[in-house]
């Protein structure tokens, strides 16, 4: 096989368990190799240039920086590469984020090996991937772009840090988690609750369970 038939891969996740994991899986292949791996968002940003990859495949929650910044960013400096998002969330709270921030597709990591090597391919040739499921959540969601649910209009850090509050864990932790300052959580905290219109966590946590927004 040629070098040019290669898909030269990218992998940044902060659980070397996971990393090793793809490793394996994509070994078994010809045509796809891994040109190089990071643990976290800058270490993704600093070494994806120098690995020639085609495709990226980037993790959403990572302690620095979280996958849809480094996606952004990534998008900025080469517009043509193709970044393929892994989550162990479900398609339909990341998903949509993800494909409007540039992503070229989108897997949870329960899917199966041989999906991740179809999806790779894909994304490599200049396609998108997105499962038969997302297909028809994004089908549902045409049209409906001025019924948008008062979550949809956070921005992706404010998204995070509700569902992080609603999923019991305190400014303190997820300030820790996330490398920010506690200060920086609580403003997001309380411009999220400003914009869903909500008075306390109580509140949040409770629209959170409503809508489905918790694993």
């Amino acid at each position: 096989m040629s070098e040019k038939s290669v898909i030269k891969v990218f992998i940044a996740d902060d659980h070397a368990i996971v990393r090793e994991g793809l490793k394996q899986i994509l070994s078994d292949t010809k045509d796809i190799v891994v040109s190089g791996e990071a643990e976290n968002g800058s270490d993704a940003l600093r070494l994806f240039r120098k690995s020639g990859c085609h495709v990226v495949l980037m993790d959403i929650s990572m302690p620095d920086r979280s996958g849809i910044e480094v996606l952004k960013q990534i998008k900025k400096e080469k517009p043509e590469l193709a970044v393929l998002m892994l989550s162990m969330h479900r398609e339909d709270q990341y998903a949509i984020r993800s494909l409007k921030a540039g992503a070229a597709g989108y897997l949870t990591k329960q899917s199966a090996p041989k999906e991740l090597v179809n999806a790779i391919r894909q994304v490599a040739s200049g396609l998108k991937y997105i499962s038969p499921a997302l297909a028809q959540e994004l089908a549902n969601h045409v049209g409906d772009e001025h019924q948008l649910a008062l979550h949809e209009t956070l921005s992706d850090r404010e998204y995070q840090t509700l569902t992080m509050i609603a999923s019991g864990k305190t400014v303190g932790a997820i300030a820790e988690e996330l490398s920010l300052s506690v200060k920086t959580v609580s403003e997001y905290r309380a411009r999220l609750l400003v914009k869903m219109k909500l008075k306390n966590s109580a509140e949040l946590t409770h629209y959170a369970i409503k809508n489905g927004l918790l694993d």
